[in-house]
């Protein structure tokens, strides 16, 4: 990957990380894929997934909650249907 490709994907990742500062909105970095960044954002009712490639491409997810909270019995839910 060229030198070039890495600093125009840099740029956008740290103009978007400032901008999250400047708004003093909290994030995560973290690392699910080969060569992509990902910033993760929690706001009230969403969380955010951000990926950054080298190439320059940005991928956005957006996760909105179903607004109904449940108690711990709920966790039960996660294990029945989640697990390998």
């Amino acid at each position: 990957m060229s030198k070039r490709l890495w600093g125009n994907s840099f740029r956008k990742l740290t103009r978007f990380l400032n901008k999250l500062e400047d708004n003093k909105i909290s994030y995560k970095l973290d690392t699910v894929r080969n060569d992509y960044i990902m910033v993760e954002v929690a706001v009230p009712a969403q969380r955010w997934e951000v990926e950054f490639s080298p190439d320059g491409d940005v991928v956005v997810e957006r996760f909105k909650s179903f607004e109904d909270v449940g108690d711990e019995g709920l966790l039960e839910y996660l294990f029945e249907n989640f697990s390998d």
